[in-house]
């Protein structure tokens, strides 16, 4: 039997809010009911609600500025491996990925999803002593400050599963079964991932 997701009133710890699967809507939803700050991707949204759980209560105006070198462009900084991600206002831009396709050993280079969740930690701590050269060692995997939320992923790879099973053919709505099968998944503290035994313990709800 499933342990079935409670409302979020019910949970008492952030360990037991983190068995269960939810959409950004709805950490959103709960941020702003709480009276926290309800913006960003949902690794901040959990971030700030685990902070609730120890008591710390995250305003919206306590977060930092996004770039503390405002009115400055790119151009206008010379680029080094330590020039600081903040002072050359970094984005992903065609002007950084020439930069980092320059340094030794790098081909095609293309920027990958914990670049994209550590960019956006450095400039909400406003930590300038986080360098280019920092965000290199993040693109090779030997450096870790922010790691991008992959859970986000799950219903996709939920939905890519369940159309590759033979079974689902017999569906003539495919994406109407899938969505069924994964709001009790996902409302539960089982692995959100498709597994083929669902279409038999959920036959009386497709």
């Amino acid at each position: 039997m499933m342990e079935k997701r409670p409302q979020f009133c019910q949970i008492k710890s952030f360990e037991e809010f983190s068995k269960y699967y939810w959409y950004r809507e709805e950490l959103e939803t709960i941020c702003k009911k709480l009276e926290i700050d309800s913006g960003g991707m949902k690794l901040e949204l959990n971030r700030n609600i685990e902070e609730y759980f120890k008591g710390n209560l995250i305003q919206k105006n306590k977060r930092r500025p996004e770039s503390a070198g405002a009115g400055k462009t790119v151009a206008d900084t010379p680029l080094t491996l330590e020039t600081s991600l903040i002072d050359c206002n970094f984005c992903f831009s065609q002007h950084f990925r020439e930069f980092f396709s320059e340094q030794p050993g790098i081909k095609n280079f293309k920027f990958n999803a914990d670049m994209v969740a550590t960019s956006r930690e450095v400039k909400e701590e406003g930590d300038k002593t986080f360098t280019l050269g920092d965000m290199l060692e993040v693109f090779y995997g030997r450096k870790t400050y922010a790691k991008y939320d992959k859970s986000c992923l799950q219903w996709n790879k939920f939905v890519k599963d369940f159309c590759s099973d033979p079974e689902s053919e017999r569906f003539s709505d495919k994406l109407k079964t899938a969505s069924i099968l994964w709001r009790e998944v996902r409302n539960s503290t089982r692995e959100k991932v498709y597994k083929h035994n669902l279409l038999e313990e959920f036959a009386d709800k497709i």
